[in-house]
């Protein structure tokens, strides 16, 4: 039997001695390098998920690496037999783009980079005398997703977009792991290879990279501050607050926004381009919220509005009655398919779609059509626990009805959720009910008070309706007061990248947000193990 190896789904009966990365080669993947395959520039990253004893073992060059990370130079082939399944960290795009960009009026176009004459301005300031056009980045750097859009500055008009799974996924899912890792490992490992992917991604897009004028960047707390290089290890201990936020307090920064330039950070643009990011809102709920405030125009919204936005670290914005509050629900990687045994994002061969027959068959929407699924998205997810509950496979505790400890999802049982993930997925979801239920609690309203809720995220805008108020992982409001906005920080993000007063009135509205920590409400346990209950929203806005 021949030693198999799979990368990104390309398959090739290899001989032993060969290295993941001339596999790579040989299947025509590209696998990001600065070094020339000499273990230096520590950027070919892959994640091994099968066949890992296949492989000769860890070198000095890994050892920042742990579980199922190698890297492509290092990891050769020792085994004459076997089957090794493998990817790279930029797989092919993810869902979270399909909802485009579309370019507001001329009239609202106001960008800090502007032409006058052959002079390219920054806030109207010389940066240099060039023809050409004026390009910017509006940047989302998501804990498992990264997702870029190339603006034309003059026009509004989107000329390319791309996205890439997180690589910092080594240093852990979660942002209390990655700060934790960045603590314990010195060099800013997490920093550089980010950097390293963001390079190889701007190089990759197409247009002139020295006519980039400035980045524009959402993100959480932790990933913004990692991404310039901050000292994250605040931001894991109470108050759980960045170093910006401790600096504004102090006096020595009038705003938790952050400065830098295309050239201290090594990025493909012009090199005295500006990268800055949006600012935070408070704690963990970060630039990304205030992104989505943007999106949604949230501070000049009428009734009762609230925005969750669903990630690894769910934040959550209500507007009303004269007030906004925020609060950060620690909902961990689950409903993107991290810690979940056939997890995985939205990329080609995850299914994306379940249903189940009268008579128990399972009929699984794929993306990319394939009839072998590789695993399950977060939509899926959602969709299985929702048709698992409605046939009655499965209890509102999460357990499976029919003695089995996991249901599969193909008929060759590769793909399946077991009751351990079952249990993953209540605990985050529970994480986001807790949050929503206290925050509602101190307005003095419920989830049915509710006039509009925005639902945002990486697999919002594939998430199906009923399952989701089925299992209880949103209100149990009615369509029409649902509205589901996909990737809510990359629109944000862009509409500050193509408006400088968007970026001023942003700052106005982020100090005036009351900040709620869930942890100190006496009830936060008690709506935590009730919100991990599979049941829908009730009309109190608690579990029913």
């Amino acid at each position: 039997m021949a030693l198999k190896i799979s990368v990104n789904g390309k398959h090739l009966s290899a001989p032993t001695g060969l290295s993941i990365f001339e596999c790579s080669e040989k299947l025509g993947v590209h696998v990001p390098t600065s070094c020339n395959k000499n273990g230096k520039c520590k950027e070919c990253i892959v994640e091994v998920n099968e066949g890992m004893d296949l492989l000769s073992g860890l070198c000095r060059e890994e050892e920042h690496l742990g579980g199922e990370f190698r890297l492509a130079c290092r990891a050769r082939l020792e085994a004459e037999s076997g089957s090794i399944r493998c990817h790279t960290m930029r797989r092919a795009q993810m869902r979270i783009e399909d909802s485009g960009w579309t370019k507001p009026g001329n009239d609202a176009l106001e960008p800090a980079v502007r032409r006058d004459g052959e002079w390219v301005l920054l806030d109207g300031e010389p940066l240099v005398r060039t023809p050409g056009p004026l390009h910017g980045i509006a940047l989302d750097l998501g804990t498992t997703t990264v997702v870029l859009r190339l603006l034309d500055l003059e026009s509004g008009e989107q000329v390319a977009s791309t996205s890439f799974e997180n690589p910092q996924r080594f240093g852990g899912s979660d942002v209390m792991a990655r700060i934790q890792y960045d603590s314990d490992h010195p060099g800013r490992l997490l920093q550089r290879t980010l950097l390293s992917y963001l390079r190889h991604c701007i190089d990759d897009l197409d247009c002139d990279s020295a006519t980039i004028y400035e980045i524009v960047m959402a993100g959480n707390t932790t990933m913004r501050d990692l991404l310039f290089g901050l000292d994250v290890s605040s931001i894991g201990q109470r108050p759980y607050r960045s170093v910006t936020e401790h600096e504004l307090e102090q006096g020595l920064r009038e705003s938790t926004t952050i400065e830098s330039t295309a050239k201290k950070l090594r990025l493909p643009a012009f090199p005295a381009a500006r990268v800055t990011s949006l600012p935070l809102v408070s704690g963990h709920v970060g630039a990304d919220a205030a992104a989505c405030l943007l999106a949604v125009d949230l501070a000049g919204s009428e009734g009762l509005t609230a925005i969750m936005d669903i990630g690894t670290n769910t934040e959550l914005v209500v507007n009303g009655g004269g007030r906004m509050l925020a609060a950060s629900c620690p909902a961990g990687p689950a409903f993107e398919g991290g810690s979940i045994s056939c997890g995985m994002p939205g990329l080609e061969g995850a299914i994306e779609r379940v249903r189940i027959d009268e008579d128990g068959r399972v009929n699984c929407d794929v993306i990319g059509g394939s009839e072998a699924p590789d695993g399950i998205c977060g939509s899926g997810l959602v969709e299985t626990l929702g048709e698992l509950l409605r046939s009655g496979r499965m209890d509102h505790l999460g357990r499976l009805c029919d003695e089995a400890d996991r249901f599969n999802l193909d008929e060759s049982g590769s793909v399946y959720l077991s009751e351990a993930d079952i249990s993953e997925l209540a605990q985050a979801k529970g994480a986001n009910v807790a949050g929503l239920e206290i925050v509602m609690k101190n307005l003095g309203a419920s989830c049915k008070d509710l006039d509009r809720f925005y639902l945002a995220g990486g697999f919002a805008s594939r998430l199906d309706l009923d399952s989701a108020r089925r299992i209880g992982l949103i209100p149990d409001l009615p369509d029409e007061k649902i509205t589901r906005i996909g990737n809510a920080a990359i629109e944000g993000a862009t509409l500050a990248l193509l408006s400088i007063n968007q970026r001023k009135e942003l700052e106005e509205t982020v100090r005036k947000i009351e900040h709620i920590e869930l942890e100190a409400d006496k009830d936060f346990f008690n709506h935590f193990v009730e919100g991990c209950q599979f049941k829908p929203l009730g009309p109190g806005g608690s579990v029913a």
